[in-house]
């Protein structure tokens, strides 16, 4: 375990950014960035937008960094302190008959850097800046998702950088890691009760497309 740590790179955030407090982590959110691939960045640009403080506790690079690897794990602060990240209004909370809490305190986030739905266009792919993303990043679900058949790959480096997490985070914060298909996918009443396990941004948002249900990665959830 101590050989997982050391490769995770250290950006650490300005206080602005999070919120230095330590509590107790009942959930570990699953999301993607909608973004280029690299964890640096995303690091880089949350420590100097004005925005407050909304971050994830580490973001996962994809392929195609200059300045970070695929599958290169960036944290901005320890597990043990929050951000926002969630943006769950206090009417979800009413429309599902749950009491509202702040679950952002309570939850460990996961930024994997990924740019998301895709659009096809002819024989091309393209995300939703219109930027074509290559064919061997691509992909097609056989079902659509929230509307998309394409999406831009979770590389088999950022799944396994994700599983790690969620091994090491278990044994951490003793968290629940088991797969629970009906909870990951769409909004999910355990999700907002605050009910202890591995969620994705979906599990408490309608409108939010994070992450997709891509084979690889619901193979790696399975195994745990």
């Amino acid at each position: 375990m101590s050989s997982f740590l050391a490769k995770i790179k250290q950006y650490p955030l300005k206080d602005s950014q999070y919120v230095n407090e330590d509590t107790t982590k009942r959930q570990i959110v699953l999301h993607h960035t909608a973004g280029n691939s690299s964890a640096l960045n995303t690091m880089i640009n949350w420590n100097n937008d004005d925005r407050g403080r909304i971050a994830t506790c580490v973001a996962i690079s994809g392929k195609g960094s200059s300045n970070s690897y695929d599958g290169e794990i960036v944290q901005g602060f320890p597990s043990r302190k929050w951000a926002y990240h969630l943006g769950v209004k206090q009417e979800v909370f009413a429309a599902y008959g749950v009491t509202y809490q702040n679950l952002d305190k309570l939850s460990i986030g996961i930024e994997i850097c990924n740019w998301g739905p895709l659009t096809k266009k002819g024989t091309k792919y393209y995300n939703y800046v219109d930027k074509e993303v290559s064919k061997d990043q691509v992909c097609i679900l056989e079902t659509p998702y929230k509307g998309y058949k394409y999406w831009h790959t979770y590389t088999d480096a950022q799944i396994e950088a994700v599983r790690e997490l969620l091994v090491y985070w278990k044994d951490i914060h003793k968290i629940d890691i088991k797969y629970k298909e009906s909870d990951m996918w769409s909004v999910s009443k355990p999700a907002l009760s605050g009910v202890q396990g591995v969620y994705t941004h979906n599990s408490y948002r309608k409108d939010k497309t994070d992450v997709s249900p891509q084979p690889k990665l619901i193979e790696m959830l399975k195994s745990l």
